[in-house]
């Protein structure tokens, strides 16, 4: 089983995707370390499209079990619909905001005030890239089933509403 975790920057879909990946003890995959070229500083060369894609396929098609962080919108086919379950986070700006600068901080020394805007503008959708509109839209046309977390919870509390799914069910194998 393949699971995709996402929603805007700081919605928490890392945290929660290594949680979850921990307690089904299965691989996890950050979407940026396939989207980003390994530059320094980080996040300003984007790898091309056809190799992201083809990176990406080819570790999902080595783990038959896989837990993927982070945004695949506008990557193909093949890529979008290669999950059986897509989790969507949704956690209001402010708080996205606290915890992206609190993160670039901590990162980098400092937060980038480009980044926080582009990051800000995610409800209203007036920046390019992934918007709370898009990703609606986007999660219309998927045909695995999506669950939709929303608002500020603990990764214990987002973890008891997906046991509650059955999702960490599905995982589990006779020893």
């Amino acid at each position: 089983m393949h699971v995709l975790i996402t929603g805007a920057a700081g919605s928490g879909t890392s945290t929660l995707g290594k949680a979850l990946a921990r307690e089904l003890n299965v691989l996890f995959l950050e979407a940026d370390d396939f989207y980003w070229l390994d530059t320094n500083p980080p996040f300003t060369k984007k790898r091309a499209a056809a190799e992201r894609c083809r990176l990406l396929s080819s570790r999902l098609g080595s783990h038959s079990d896989a837990v993927v962080s982070g945004s695949v919108m506008e990557w193909g086919q093949s890529i979008e619909d290669a999950f059986d379950v897509v989790i969507f986070l949704y956690v209001e700006t402010h708080i996205r905001l606290k915890r992206l600068q609190a993160r670039e901080i901590h990162l980098f020394g400092a937060a980038d005030p480009e980044f926080l805007e582009w990051a800000a503008q995610y409800d209203q959708g007036t920046a390019p890239g992934s918007s709370l509109a898009r990703h609606r839209a986007w999660l219309e046309k998927r045909s695995c089933p999506v669950i939709k977390l929303e608002g500020d919870m603990p990764v214990t509390e987002q973890m008891a509403i997906l046991k509650e799914h059955g999702l960490i069910n599905r995982f589990s194998r006779p020893w």
